[in-house]
């Protein structure tokens, strides 16, 4: 958890710019547990848009086709 794991003003050392380009280079699995962290934040348009996008099956096609790659072998671990 962030809350309470670091000592209180360990960012204020940092700038936004600094804080901005450490996270570019964080691995994807580091970056989803920073995201993992974070509160969630609201929907904007094109969320609400692939959430309803997604409700009226427009997705499904995409998503058989997917599964039937990763069924046949045609996918990889993802690191």
């Amino acid at each position: 958890m962030l809350h309470g794991a670091l000592p209180c003003g360990m960012f204020g050392a940092m700038s936004t710019a600094e804080i901005k380009e450490a996270i570019t280079k964080l691995s994807p699995r580091e970056y989803c547990d920073l995201m993992a962290e974070l509160p969630p934040t609201p929907d904007d348009e094109g969320d609400s848009q692939m959430k309803a996008d997604a409700a009226a099956g427009k997705f499904d096609a995409m998503k058989a086709r997917a599964l039937a790659e990763h069924e046949s072998g045609m996918t990889q671990e993802w690191p």
